[in-house]
């Protein structure tokens, strides 16, 4: 089992990262997992990729595959079907909060929205869009350079120049904001469009 409790910035509390049978997670020295994650069974990440803060990834009885430069962001599920279809997941994909990724594929340079579902056999293919709160119900398939959205999710429109360059500086972001979770001042600054903001003075 891979020991990440150097990953975890300046907290105590480590990440259960756990064995399912024989099946053990394999995680780069790099990847950034928050205390509270939950890592199971056959799951491999990839460098500079994070897990977040009550994240639960379950490679029981089939793999999940995470690519390098991923977020997976608060709150998300990420699961398999045991008989069929593992999770594969592409390098600098973002996948946002409270999503649910289910025995699916997402390519390179996908994104999946907040509270967003995607279901077993679907895939996003390389730079494809899904919306906040949208389904991909089982076996439907986004192209590169769409925006998906609905439920059930169906075509909304060509992703202009603009969406695309936002997603990718959206993992690029998240590199960025997980080293500085992972080193501490070590791992800053950020850069200058990415500082970060103190709190407001008190009255």
């Amino acid at each position: 089992m891979t020991d990440n409790s150097h990953n975890r910035g300046d907290s105590d509390k480590k990440p259960y990262i756990a064995p399912f049978l024989d099946l053990v997670p394999e995680i780069e020295d790099t990847v950034f997992v928050a205390a509270t994650a939950a890592i199971m069974g056959a799951v491999r990440i990839g460098a500079h990729s994070s897990i977040w803060h009550q994240v639960t990834v379950r490679g029981d009885n089939n793999y999940i595959l995470i690519g390098a430069n991923t977020n997976i962001q608060d709150n998300s599920c990420v699961h398999i079907d045991s008989r069929t279809y593992p999770t594969i997941i592409g390098n600098d994909v973002t996948i946002g909060h409270s999503a649910i990724i289910h025995a699916c594929e997402i390519g390179d340079g996908g994104f999946v929205g907040m509270g967003a579902i995607v279901m077993d056999g679907a895939v996003i293919e390389p730079g494809g869009m899904l919306a906040a709160g949208a389904m991909l119900t089982p076996g439907k398939r986004i192209p590169s350079g769409e925006l998906w959205a609905g439920r059930p999710a169906k075509k909304m429109r060509d992703l202009s120049e603009d969406e695309k360059q936002f997603n990718q500086k959206s993992a690029a972001h998240y590199v960025e904001v997980a080293r500085a979770h992972r080193l501490g001042t070590a791992g800053a600054p950020f850069a200058a469009h990415m500082k970060t903001r103190p709190l407001p003075p008190r009255d």
